[in-house]
């Protein structure tokens, strides 16, 4: 129970299985740790033992038991000199100083097997070790451990034997085994100490030649020798060769075989380390050319053939003049384009993994000959031309074609660089040349035009099809590309180059003669600068309207600019809705007449001469004034409010409408053909004024027949009841002018009505009923006979004789 024992028991404590049985009198007792010749146990601590007592009886055996005893401060110990692999039943007794027994527990637990032997240790692989080791009875498993001084590893087996992986190669391992079962592990083996083998050389590989392979390694580490074995593949002949040296060279291989090599390196124990295989296949053998041809069409090219070799990938055949081809799968290819004009030569090497053949014979050939660089028609006189060219390399004959353009065909062959034909003006000649030699000659052949002047026109027409804008039109002539048409007047010419009979002179300036001429041109001859020119004069040009001032209220004055010859005649239009206007002068000025009022016109000018006629100039507006209404009517709608209306005047958008007195006016603008107009005077005379407005602004001044408001209602308006008992009505009258009035008294019992002349203000009533209430209405008569309707009813209340007044009592002045 010493310092050594504890350290053991807690390196132990996270691999052991805990039973915690229940004691009496609250003590535990649970199972630390096994060994197959030892068990640990610990408990809890019990007040008043003294000292503790640990008994291990075989469960199953007659064996005796074994006990230990430890002191009352310690709670864990061990009972030694067990049985291997076998049940015990485990019992703690708390005992004090009285040796009585305090309390007790007990638990069951199985040592561990026996200890196994470790028989043999070898390594055939430079990163394992297999250990064969004596099994023993009861061990469910097994552990192998290897160690070194900075190296510790533990590997689970089932059985003998076993083996310990990621180790390190040529290195010195501390060996043991031990056997595990369900009570825990038994306690090593004795150490047995083994080394690994050495790693074995990483090969590289190389084919320098079809016939032999160079194999190289890196010096591998304590190795004193190698071994290497060769093998061709498909065969059982091995050649072996051991060496001290890192490269090594097999010779008299067979071409385009794979070879497969193994390699191993030997310690200085004699111990064989790890091996190592590599397959490496040696070049091909050299391909023969058997035939080169070469192709026809408009891509200049050779096909090469050869005999295919064995163990080859891929070919790739090379011209001289370093154009080459590249196949897999056949024993040809095309090299296209190459050369015209070449006397070349052709090899074939093959390719496989290990790198290319030795190239095969090369095989020669020969191209059809190149296209003339520069071919060229000389006309030294007129009419006779001479095609000629530059000489040409590896050429036996030429054959030159010479075509007209209307389908006239001739051709020469020469072995000299020129050729002499008749060639008519204005026509275009294509001309070439094939060059021959025993591989034939080119598809195809640069072509060259060559045009002889060409003619001047006949039938130039010249039209003015716009203002500033001439169109030429003419045949067109043989051997004319393109035409220069010219338009010159004084130091300005208009340029117009076209390749049709067509052409539109534009831009120039109005009111201008110009010199036409129509030039033919070739790009190889030139221009013919002989032809005739005509003369056209253009359209005048477009006169402005400077202003427009109204003479009288349906004629209007337009005045313009002038920027033509005398004899120019000038048209002036106004285009309105419904109607159009002219006039026409020959001077700056003119007048339109009978314009309507309430339209609106866009006013031009245009001039005309014998050339043509000019372009509109700039439109301008020309606005009417309004029209008035037809009629304005005045109705009286109070005595100071009146309903103005009139018809719609065309052209008008607004209106102003003003009544005017001694008295004051009235004015209302609106958008309406009606106005209600306030503040009116009542027995007055009003003149009437209407301004019509249209949606530009543009005013104007009606005037119409005045009108007299209606007479003033009358004012102080009484009712008495006289003593007669007949009722009187007074009133007092504002109207300036003399009016007769009406009075109408209406009440329960009976109606009653009175007209008097202007020189009386009352009317009297004899039939009136005491305590009667009436209503009274006093109004003026127009001059025309109609009452005013607007003036206002009052109510009153008579009283009976006897009353305290003889008046009528005023109730309401409205109905």
């Amino acid at each position: 129970m010493g310092t050594t024992h504890l350290k053991m028991l807690k390196l132990l404590f996270l691999l052991t299985i805990t039973e915690i049985c229940a004691a009496q009198n609250d003590i535990a007792l649970s199972v630390f740790t096994v060994t197959s010749k030892s068990l640990t146990v610990q408990w809890s601590g019990l007040t008043g033992a003294s000292s503790y007592k640990i008994t291990a009886t075989p469960k199953y055996s007659s064996k005796r038991p074994v006990f230990a005893q430890f002191g009352g401060n310690t709670v864990i110990g061990s009972v030694n000199s067990l049985s291997p692999n076998t049940v015990y039943t485990v019992q703690l007794e708390a005992i004090d100083n009285a040796l009585n027994v305090l309390s007790s527990a007990k638990t069951e637990e199985t040592t561990a097997p026996d200890i196994p032997i470790v028989v043999e240790a070898y390594s055939k692989i430079s990163d394992s070790m297999t250990v064969v080791f004596s099994e023993v009875s009861g061990a469910t498993s097994y552990i192998l451990r290897a160690e070194t001084d900075d190296f510790f590893s533990e590997t689970p087996v089932s059985s003998s034997p076993g083996t310990i992986l990621q180790l390190q190669p040529f290195t010195d391992y501390k060996l043991s085994v031990m056997s595990v079962n369900s009570g825990g592990r038994s306690q090593p083996s004795e150490i047995v100490i083994a080394k690994t083998v050495v790693v074995a050389p990483q090969l590289n590989t190389t084919s320098p030649a079809n016939d032999s392979i160079r194999v190289t390694w890196l010096p591998v580490d304590n190795a004193v020798l190698y071994t290497l074995c060769i093998i061709q593949e498909g065969s059982s002949t091995r050649v072996k060769v051991n060496t001290t040296d890192i490269t090594l060279t097999f010779n008299n291989l067979a071409a385009g075989v794979t070879y497969c090599i193994q390699g191993t390196a030997w310690d200085s124990q004699g111990r064989t380390g790890d091996h190592v295989n590599v397959c490496q296949i040696t070049r091909p053998p050299s391909p023969d050319v058997i035939d080169v041809q070469v192709s026809q069409g408009r891509s200049l090219g050779i096909t090469v053939y050869w005999v295919a070799v064995p163990g080859a990938n891929n070919y790739i055949a090379w011209t001289s003049n370093g154009r080459n081809c590249t196949t897999t799968d056949n024993n040809y290819c095309y090299i296209i384009p190459v050369e015209c004009g070449q006397n070349r030569s052709v090899s074939v090497t093959a390719y496989n993994a290990a790198g290319p053949s030795s190239p095969s014979q090369p095989a020669h050939y020969i191209t059809y000959p190149c296209l003339p660089d520069n071919i060229w028609v000389e006309e030294p006189n007129p009419g006779n031309c001479s095609l000629r060219w530059d000489n040409v390399q590896l050429v036996d004959y030429y054959m030159a074609f010479i075509k007209r353009d209307d389908g006239t065909e001739r051709s020469c062959n020469t072995t000299e660089t020129t050729c002499s034909f008749f060639c008519a003006c204005g026509y275009t000649y294509l001309v070439t040349v094939f060059p021959y030699n025993q591989a034939g000659s080119s598809p195809y052949a640069n072509v060259r035009n060559y045009t002889t002047i060409p003619c001047c026109p006949q039938d130039v027409t010249i039209q003015l099809i716009s203002t500033d804008t001439l169109e030429v039109m003419w045949s067109p002539v043989k051997g004319a590309e393109v035409y220069e048409t010219t338009a010159a007047q004084t130091n300005n010419v208009i340029h117009c180059n076209d390749t049709s009979p067509v052409c539109a002179l534009s831009d120039l300036r109005c009111n201008t003669a110009y010199s036409v001429m129509v030039t033919p041109c070739s790009e190889l001859r030139g221009c013919n600068r002989s032809c005739p020119s005509n003369t056209r004069e253009t359209a005048p040009c477009t006169p402005e309207i400077l202003n427009i001032t109204q003479t009288n209220s349906s004629t209007y004055s337009v005045f313009i600019t002038n920027p033509n010859i005398p004899n120019t005649n000038y048209t002036i239009t106004a285009i309105g809705r419904y109607d159009t206007h002219t006039c026409q002068t020959r001077n700056n000025s003119c007048e339109l007449t009978q314009l309507p009022c309430g339209s609106t016109y866009e006013v031009m000018t245009v001039a005309t001469t014998a050339a043509g006629r000019s372009l509109p100039g700039y439109e301008k507006v020309l606005e009417t004034g309004p029209c008035c209404p037809s009629f304005v009517k005045v109705t009286q709608v109070t005595q100071a409010l009146t309903n103005v209306t009139w018809s719609p005047g065309n052209g008008a958008r607004s209106y102003i409408t003003s009544l005017s007195s001694s008295h004051g006016y009235a004015k209302c603008h609106t958008l309406d053909t009606h106005c209600l107009m306030g503040c009116i005077t009542c027995s007055t005379n009003y003149s009437i004024k209407l301004e019509a407005i249209s949606s530009t602004g543009h005013k104007s001044e009606c005037k119409y027949f005045g009108f007299s408001s209606s007479p003033c209602c009358p004012v102080g308006i009484k009712l008495y009841r006289r003593a007669n008992n007949s009722l009187r009505v007074i009133w007092h009258s504002l109207a300036p002018q003399i009016n007769n009035h009406t009075v109408e008294i209406n009440g329960t019992v009976a109606n009653y009505t009175c007209t008097t002349d202007d020189s009386r203000k009352y009317c009297d009533f004899q039939e009136g009923a005491c305590g009667e209430v009436f209503t009274v209405v006093v109004a003026p008569i127009q001059q025309n006979g109609i009452k005013v309707s607007f003036c206002q009813p009052r109510t009153y209340s008579v009283p009976c004789p006897g009353g305290s007044v003889s008046s009528g009592i005023l109730i309401s002045r409205r109905r």
